[in-house]
């Protein structure tokens, strides 16, 4: 049973940063691709950055430039690093990984005040 964990998110100020971690149980066979999506209230659920096992990158752009993605394929974990946050990066964000199947986290809240 593969369960994603996500630590990392709070409350900070405008121009603030915060680190996101996601770390997999349950497989011992590195996941095709790796990332974050974010839910604001009342809207949809966006990709905010992926990363495949090679180590290519895709980010949406509202935060290119702001937040780096990375993994550790050993260790089966993914990590968003944060900086310059906005007012309008205040969402719940969910960790996803992919392989044959689709897994995501249980979400963790990200509140960035003005």
């Amino acid at each position: 049973q593969v369960q994603l964990v996500e630590s990392g998110g709070g409350l900070v100020q405008a121009g603030g940063s915060l680190r996101l971690s996601c770390a997999a149980s349950g497989s011992t066979v590195s996941f095709i691709t790796m990332g974050w999506y974010r839910q604001a209230p009342g809207k949809q659920r966006e990709l905010v950055a992926i990363i495949s096992i090679g180590g290519s990158t895709n980010y949406a752009d509202s935060v290119k430039g702001r937040f780096t993605i990375s993994r550790d394929n050993a260790e089966n974990t993914v990590s968003l690093q944060m900086n310059s946050l906005k007012p309008e990066d205040t969402a719940v964000y969910y960790c996803y990984a992919g392989r044959r199947a689709s897994y995501w986290g249980q979400g963790t809240q990200v509140t960035v005040s003005s």
